[in-house]
């Protein structure tokens, strides 16, 4: 099975930028959708961020012009770079592979944004 590992998360102050990468093992470019989401502090999960399969980009309006999802096929990565970082984007985040039979998941990188 697929396998998603998350990293670049860490503490970082307001107004700064961060990269997140998604690792997968095996490919996961042919899955529908490739996408980030988050779950902040007794909050739900929400979807920050997904690339279709045909490069076609959607965002949050929360995150919209200072984040930026892409992909690397041939590293077999997803990227999620984050600039102007805000304390409410604190949360962990996780990346997630959409494909016909289902969706799998990483297990999270936390990032944490001080004031």
């Amino acid at each position: 099975q697929v396998q998603l590992v998350e990293s670049g998360g860490g503490l970082v102050q307001a107004g700064g930028s961060l990269r997140l990468s998604c690792a997968a093992s095996g490919s996961v470019f042919n899955a529908n959708t490739l996408g980030w989401s988050r779950r902040a502090p007794g909050k739900q999960r929400e979807l920050v961020a997904f690339i279709t399969n045909g490069g076609s980009t959607n965002y949050a309006d929360s995150v919209k012009g200072r984040f930026t999802i892409s992909r690397d096929n041939a590293k077999n990565t997803l990227y999620l770079q984050m600039d102007s970082l805000k304390p409410e984007d604190t949360a962990v985040y996780y990346c997630n592979a959409n494909f016909g039979y289902g969706t799998t998941w990483g297990q999270g990188t936390q990032v944490t944004v001080s004031s």
